[in-house]
């Protein structure tokens, strides 16, 4: 009777083992059908706590698993956790899963690869990271993973974001802080109707946000910001520490007298540099004249480097150090920029902005660190003047589509505040292009392009011609333009006249064999040759969101090619022309005396639209698509 109990509980025993080691997590045949749709990573789970202990320390945790549908989501099965003298990763795990849900993998520590934060020779830091990858390309698959990190300085928190973008389903994300019951922990929601959970003992609070069952949205043309589209909470505290420095961010006057204290006493310049400001601006009679001469001296005098160190992502290296070395960081540039208008007698300030493309905009009535980067403002009666400090080659004055048209707060002692940087309007962003052209018998055309751009449409020819080698920009043009069997010839740039709105030239010469179409004695050429690169838009049955132009702007062509001897036209495309609240298209084509003539003119409108006008969106852009590649059919005339 003994032996049959004691082999009954081995079973038992054996039963258990064998009942926890196949027990599936995370199969994706119990993903709500609804959560597959369009999506090709669903969140099956993202839980972040975070534990403050006091305004200086807090301790962040985070549990999550994706189920990875494609391999277009290959990216979010990597871990990547930066760490440095503020925050210490204290514990990582993680787990890999196969569609059934059976274990596959788990993280050993040698998995873990270890890097720092350099982006290559032009960044100085003491951040790093944790990095791991399970590799794994057997669609789908589900990687869990779990980290802890201690938070030595608080100066901001994680955005929460459940639905991180287009194609992301949300089965359950949750956000948790717990808090000392006197810590003022600040917060704003966006498209999160019902109030955080809070809960509360004896010496600690709670407040909670969670969202389950999020459908995936598919990414729409021309939307606004993604950030503006789904739930989102931005928390911020009140009262905080880091390094040594203490503060408070309930306004941005608060926030700007923080920052002031960590640029204190760095504004000094070294005695030769006094003296040469003296020198530069001696005989300048205005005020714009001495701040375009000390910003080129500026330019010319030092080089942007990325430095990270300690309180480096805040607190600029002193002036004079600038100066010795003669390069920096955005802070350490801007600071040494507003220390050289100083020593003139010119007032200017540092202000903190987000520059890029997304997310560009601040959230203005909430207080908190939302800046990624530093520029100088010098106030003026009328126009204030902006100044980028990490470029060697902008203009003064110009901010582009990197900064410009955003608010930025204005680090001032006595009242910082948010002021927004230059926009540019529709007349001031335009390309004008020219060709002449010359089409052989054989359909090979011959070109020489003219193209002048200006405002925000020079931006990206201004880093072409100072940012690439020769062999880049040759490689570049090689691949830009949709004709046929193409090459390169001779090419070059020259900037234009120096002003707030720069402009530059591009002159290339083209060589297409078979641009031109010849059946028997037909020749079949579409005129435009460059500018057909208007996107054909689908006619969408429910549009979702509003229609936004970040920026107008005018494009002209006019084209001329010398067509062979003896040819006449037997088919003219007709001139179109359409005109509604997105903007203005014409075009015309003529043959006379030998030469084909194209005149085209596209203006785009700015702002933001209903997403019941799509239609009209639709048929103005697909017009255009049709119309910028008309072909005109030649006949050669019986001798």
């Amino acid at each position: 009777m003994a032996a049959f109990f004691l082999r009954s509980i081995m079973v038992l025993l054996f039963a258990g083992v064998f009942v926890v080691r196949s027990k599936a997590e995370y199969p994706v045949s119990t993903i709500p059908e609804a959560l597959l749709k369009k999506a090709k990573l669903v969140k099956r789970v993202d839980e972040t706590f975070i534990e403050v202990r006091n305004t200086g320390k807090a301790i962040y945790r985070r549990h999550y698993a994706y189920t990875v549908l494609s391999e277009a989501a290959d990216e979010y099965a990597a871990l990547v956790v930066g760490y440095d003298k503020f925050r210490l990763i204290t514990d990582i795990s993680g787990t890999l899963y196969d569609a059934g849900g059976k274990k596959l993998k788990s993280i050993k520590r040698k998995d873990i690869q270890d890097g720092n934060g350099t982006d290559g020779s032009s960044l100085i830091t003491d951040g790093r990271y944790k990095y791991h990858n399970f590799y794994y390309k057997q669609y789908p698959y589900t990687v869990a993973y779990d980290i802890e990190v201690e938070l030595n300085g608080i100066f901001y928190f994680p955005e929460w974001m459940p639905q991180s973008g287009p194609q992301i389903a949300v089965e359950n994300s949750k956000l948790a802080f717990v808090l000392p019951k006197d810590y003022k922990l600040r917060y704003k929601m966006f498209r999160y109707t019902e109030a955080p959970g809070i809960k509360e003992t004896k010496n600690t609070k709670t407040l909670s946000w969670e969202l389950d069952n999020v459908p995936a949205q598919e990414e729409e043309a021309f939307a606004p910001e993604w950030n503006q589209l789904v739930t989102r909470v931005l928390t911020a505290p009140s009262s905080f520490e880091i390094g040594g420095y203490k503060g408070n961010m309930e306004t941005w006057q608060q926030f700007g007298r923080f920052m002031t204290t960590l640029y204190a006493g760095r504004d000094v310049l070294p005695a030769g540099i006094k003296t040469k400001v003296k020198e530069l601006t001696a005989g300048l009679k205005t005020e714009r004249e001495k701040i375009d001469t000390l910003y080129r001296y500026m330019q010319q005098n030092s080089r942007y480097i990325s430095i990270q160190l300690g309180m480096g992502g805040w607190q600029p290296l002193d002036a004079t150090y600038v100066a010795e070395k003669k390069y920096g960081d955005c802070k350490a540039l801007s600071n040494y920029m507003v220390a050289l208008l100083k020593e003139a007698g010119i007032r200017a300030y540092s202000a903190l902005i987000t520059g890029g493309t997304e997310d560009k905009d601040v959230v203005s009535d909430f207080p908190s660190n939302q800046f990624n980067h530093v520029i100088v403002c010098v106030p003026g009666g009328r126009d204030s003047v902006w100044l980028e400090c990490t470029s060697q080659t902008v203009e003064p004055g110009y901010m582009g589509g990197f900064t410009g048209d955003r608010e930025a707060l204005l680090i001032d002692a006595a009242d910082s505040r948010l002021v927004r940087t230059p926009a540019y309007p529709k007349p001031e962003n335009v390309q004008q292009r020219l060709i002449d052209a010359r089409l052989d018998e054989d359909g090979t055309l011959i070109a020489s392009v003219v193209t002048r751009c200006s405002g925000l449409l020079q931006d990206d020819l201004h880093h072409v011609m100072y940012g690439l080698s020769d062999e880049e920009k040759q490689q570049r043009l090689r691949s830009r333009f949709s004709i046929p069997n193409y090459e390169v010839g001779s090419f070059g740039y020259q900037e234009g006249s120096k002003k707030d709105v720069p402009a530059i030239t591009e002159k290339m010469q083209l060589l297409s064999k078979g641009y031109a179409t010849i059946t028997g004695k037909r020749l079949f050429i579409t005129p435009n040759i460059l500018s057909s690169n208007t996107p054909q838009l689908i006619r969408e049955s429910r549009r979702q969101h509003e229609i936004v132009f970040d920026y107008g702007f005018v494009m002209s062509d006019t084209v001329s090619i010398k067509i062979p001897p003896g040819y006449v036209a037997e088919a003219m495309p007709r001139p179109v022309a359409i005109e509604n609240v997105f903007g203005v298209y014409a075009i015309r084509f003529e043959l006379a005396d030998g030469l084909v003539r194209m005149v085209r003119r596209y203006e785009r409108n700015s702002g933001r639209f209903p997403a019941s006008d799509y239609e009209n969106m639709a048929a103005f852009y697909n017009t255009v698509y049709a119309a910028d590649r008309s072909r005109i059919v030649l006949v050669k005339k019986v001798q």
